[in-house]
């Protein structure tokens, strides 16, 4: 049995459920505590790569260990096998309900519109970008397509720009690949209640007012 003394002078959990580990169970890759990397701060390699297919029982390995970084953070609501060292065409998204997307493929997209979005390998660098309303994906761990934003609500659309964010990072595209410029050119700006110029959808205060 291994000492409590040893294991604090290890630095981290082996992820095996030692009765004396004195620290909160992590997820371990090659004893690395697998953490989003910023990319600001550090190398990732695979941020700007295609990433490899996986079996659905990989997929959902990966998944779990996924989902219990994006709890532990709390700060985000999707996350990508690459964004945190993983290469593996796996993401997890949690908006409306957790789902698991395992190579996923997009195969319709609908009604084109511009997003305020950001990205946690990113952070505080948020960009407007092109993306669609309606979105129909292919995946491998669903036996038919699933299909997002066909709702009329702001949980709707947020769910689906969130899976094409996702779908992006696991074909090595980032938000800063898909900014869009947003700069408004006329004399007279929209009012309060109006649909903002940069595209969005949303009203004019909830959107670009202070931009």
């Amino acid at each position: 049995m291994l000492s409590k003394e040893f294991l604090t002078e290890r630095g981290y959990c082996c992820g095996h459920g030692c009765l004396m580990c004195p620290y909160e169970p992590k997820h371990i890759k090659d004893n690395t505590i697998l953490k989003i990397i910023n990319c600001f701060k550090e190398d990732n390699p695979l941020i700007q790569k295609t990433l490899r297919r996986v079996t659905v029982e990989e997929g959902e390995t990966i998944a779990t260990k996924l989902f219990q970084i994006l709890n532990e953070r709390g700060d985000g609501i999707g996350l990508a096998a690459n964004q945190v060292g993983i290469d593996a065409s796996v993401a997890v998204v949690n908006v409306k309900e957790p789902i698991i997307l395992i190579n996923p493929k997009i195969v319709r997209k609908e009604e084109e519109t511009r997003y305020y979005e950001g990205c946690l390998s990113y952070p505080k660098k948020g960009c407007h970008t092109k993306r669609y309303k309606i979105v129909e994906v292919e995946v491998d761990n669903y036996e038919s397509n699933l299909t997002f934003g066909a709702g009329d609500t702001e949980a709707d659309l947020l769910e689906s720009v969130c899976v094409q964010h996702e779908i992006d990072h696991l074909n090595g595209m980032r938000i800063l690949d898909r900014v869009v410029d947003t700069t408004y050119r006329a004399e007279i700006k929209p009012g309060r209640n109006e649909p903002c110029h940069c595209g969005s959808g949303k009203k004019f205060k909830k959107c670009c007012i202070n931009k």
